[in-house]
């Protein structure tokens, strides 16, 4: 089975549990914090990931990871149950996945928009007004900055890129002049 597919599967169970217990934001809180966890401390991540390290000193560890981080009991049994079946290696896929079924779940798009400049805070929350027209759902916005984008913006949202900025304008006139 690909690492998409384990990642998928483990992401839609723990949203039904999320779902039926109501807790869908704090999961996926509490994974995000686990991933990045995961993803900053190497050797943690090689010890837990490891074939050859016993799961008692395994499960200890996460059972000390899960105090350290506040983690619900909820969590800390989904995390036991990954570390049995040797899927703990598999968060990052399965906290993507999980982000992106719940926020389908609660009709929330996420979008990132990148402008050679930071923007105001009221240009900020009128795109996002403007998203939430289009779109008809509720958006949460990242905002970041490129000064080599020189102006306009880059918006990037359910996969899919728009891009307005002045480099890629730019580059467009360059292209139609070099063709002839």
């Amino acid at each position: 089975m690909s690492s998409s597919a384990i990642g998928i599967r483990y992401a839609k169970a723990l949203l039904n549990i999320a779902s039926e217990q109501k807790k869908v934001e704090p999961y996926a809180e509490e994974l995000a914090n686990v991933a990045s966890v995961l993803k900053s401390e190497d050797l943690l991540r090689l010890l837990l990931d490891s074939p050859t390290f016993p799961l008692e000193k395994k499960t200890a560890i996460m059972n000390d990871l899960c105090e350290l981080l506040k983690l619900s009991e909820g969590m800390k049994t989904f995390l036991s149950l990954l570390l049995e079946k040797d899927r703990i290696g598999y968060v990052p896929q399965i906290e993507q996945s999980y982000r992106k079924f719940a926020d389908e779940q609660s009709g929330v798009v996420r979008a990132t928009i990148t402008s050679a400049n930071k923007l105001t805070k009221a240009r900020s929350e009128a795109l996002k007004k403007s998203l939430e027209q289009q779109t008809g759902k509720k958006i949460v916005l990242s905002l970041e900055t490129d000064k080599s984008l020189i102006g306009g913006l880059k918006a990037e949202m359910g996969g899919r890129l728009f891009d307005g900025s002045v480099k890629t304008q730019l580059k467009r006139i360059e292209d139609t002049l070099a063709k002839g």
